[in-house]
């Protein structure tokens, strides 16, 4: 049966996590084309010091500071390669990284990235916040019909090569939205950002937000998952 191998890599800077899920990615991507099933897929969690990532289709002009302010705040900078644009990954947020072979799913990149979508939506309905997607744009989003009000509360970026799949998801717990200032979020100049604990008025419990995502990810993509 295929499983999926669930690790916690707490808190962990930006590039060894990458260098790590690249590891795993590879291995995969490897078996394909010597023909070799994937039964072992990968679930990681994690959290990063202060980062902005910006994908392959970004644009450098949504970073609003300099190189000598990131450097101030000590804030790495990294060009990745994942899709979508600029975003931002720090303290209190949860970060999801799913290594997985989609063939043995029986699902294609649209269909992943909507239960990627549907855990987190199922999740923040776990702490009363009511989500959503919004057309058009990635991500999950609170109020999304209303211009005036909509604002992101988990990004959404992939890679996807032979439907095996790197990078993933961030939702915003605890974060200090400040360092959102310092950017234009995933390309938009025109809606917000916010956080569980903006929205609950409090500090949200991050092991709980943790076990009810990998909960959620797990019934999504149906599989026995070890530690």
């Amino acid at each position: 049966m295929d499983t999926i191998v669930y690790k916690n890599l707490g808190l962990i800077h930006y590039k060894k996590a990458w260098d790590y899920q690249l590891s795993l990615f590879n291995e995969l991507l490897a078996n394909k084309n010597n023909n070799k099933i994937n039964s072992h897929h990968h679930l990681l969690f994690c959290c990063h010091s202060h980062v902005f990532t910006i994908g392959r289709n970004g644009n450098d002009n949504n970073l609003l500071i300099n190189k000598d302010l990131l450097q101030q705040k000590q804030i790495d900078l990294y060009h990745i390669d994942r899709g979508g644009d600029i975003t931002y990954h720090g303290p209190g947020q949860q970060v999801v990284y799913p290594i997985f072979d989609l063939d043995q799913f029986g699902i294609n990149t649209k269909e992943f990235v909507f239960r990627l979508e549907e855990a987190v939506i199922n999740t923040l309905a776990y702490f009363s916040i009511e989500a959503t997607r919004l057309e058009g744009a990635a991500g999950i989003w609170l109020d999304a019909t209303d211009k005036s009000k909509s604002r992101k509360i988990c990004a959404v970026g992939i890679r996807s090569s032979k439907r095996v799949t790197m990078h993933g998801i961030a939702l915003n717990i605890n974060t200090n939205l400040n360092y959102f200032s310092y950017m234009n979020p995933c390309g938009f100049t025109d809606r917000g950002v916010t956080s569980m604990q903006k929205e609950l008025g409090h500090d949200v419990d991050i092991e709980l937000v943790q076990a009810v995502l990998k909960k959620q990810l797990t019934a999504q993509f149906s599989m026995v998952t070890s530690t």
